[in-house]
């Protein structure tokens, strides 16, 4: 089974993952539309004000696109980024791109998963396919990405449902997890980026993060934990380090490391390389662990959110240098 249906398998549960959270993390935007009353049309709508205040400019940093952006399009609006971010099939990470490579991947190992997998993501890919930038805008972008989270949704559950417990499901996992590990960091790296140059601990980041909050769908169980003891080092520390919320970074990796031990090898010499990669995600679960609400009062510049974003970037080249690159596996 490994390489190239390792390979796919992990790429599905990654590209799905990511379809949610790109959908999450452009709805953290409009969230921001609100909050923020500082930025004004002639930034918006592009031209050389659009720089990196701007508030469309911001979303396409936060994907790590804004040279392939600009290239294409030039000037930051609404519609052009909307439509670079959900619907564009040149963009490799826009929504319909990520649906389309994990359905891609899901018809090569049709005889390997439940069909209900396949019509989950092939209804997705359907719907989406026939959308336009003006149906997203006319009917609320809000509501759009609502649509999508539920989509996602479908597919996890008919996963969850139907699933034998094998490699097949773990290889999926695997890859969902490092990719909300991953995600939640690069959210609240990107909201930190916005809100002032201090940083996401600085009192101004606040709004910022309470964003952040409403995007991971965490806000009230945040504040079952906080009640009204509300605190930007309490935001982070609760998306960073609650292990009972389920896309925390901390739920993330410790999922992720119970899915790789539940991988079984036959091989030996590939059992020693899964062995190592365990190892590594204890690594970064051991930074997790050192991790108290001091150090988040006190890291004013976002360096441990760095420092865990590279950290599950590292583990997700080990992990393919691991299972995908041996023999003739799959680029």
């Amino acid at each position: 089974m490994l390489n190239r249906n390792a390979e796919a398998l992990f790429w599905i549960g990654r590209y799905m993952e990511r379809a949610e959270n790109h959908a999450r993390l452009i709805d953290v935007h409009y969230h921001l539309q609100v909050e923020d009353e500082s930025v004004d049309d002639v930034e918006e709508t592009g031209g050389e004000a659009a720089g990196p205040v701007s508030k469309w400019a911001r979303i396409v940093d936060a994907l790590g696109s804004r040279e392939a952006y600009e290239q294409q399009y030039g000037s930051y609006n609404e519609r052009d980024v909307i439509h670079y971010t959900t619907l564009d099939r040149d963009n490799a990470n826009s929504l319909v791109s990520c649906v389309s490579h994990a359905r891609g991947n899901l018809r090569t190992l049709r005889e390997k998963v439940a069909s209900e997998l396949w019509d989950a993501a092939n209804a997705f890919y359907l719907w989406l396919r026939e959308k336009q930038p003006d149906d997203l805008l006319r009917e609320s972008p809000h509501l759009f990405f609502g649509r999508i989270k539920e989509w996602t949704a479908l597919f996890q559950g008919v996963g969850q449902s139907v699933m034998p417990r094998e490699n097949e499901w773990h290889f999926i996992e695997c890859g969902r997890y490092l990719e909300r590990a991953e995600n939640t960091l690069r959210i609240i790296k990107a909201v930190g980026n916005a809100a002032s140059g201090e940083g996401w601990n600085a009192l101004s980041a606040y709004p910022y993060l309470q964003a952040v909050l409403r995007s991971v769908s965490g806000y009230q169980a945040f504040r079952r934990y906080y009640a009204d003891g509300i605190a930007v080092e309490s935001i982070v520390e609760f998306v960073i380090l609650n292990q009972a919320f389920p896309r925390s970074v901390h739920f993330a990796l410790h999922s992720l490391d119970d899915h790789m031990r539940r991988i079984e090898l036959q091989d030996k010499q590939l059992r020693s390389a899964h062995e190592r990669v365990i190892r590594q995600v204890g690594k970064v679960k051991a930074d997790l662990a050192c991790l108290e609400h001091d150090d988040m009062a006190f890291d004013r510049g976002g360096l441990i959110v760095a420092h865990l974003l590279d950290s599950c970037q590292q583990l997700g080249g080990l992990f393919a240098k691991t299972f995908f690159r041996m023999g003739e596996a799959s680029a």
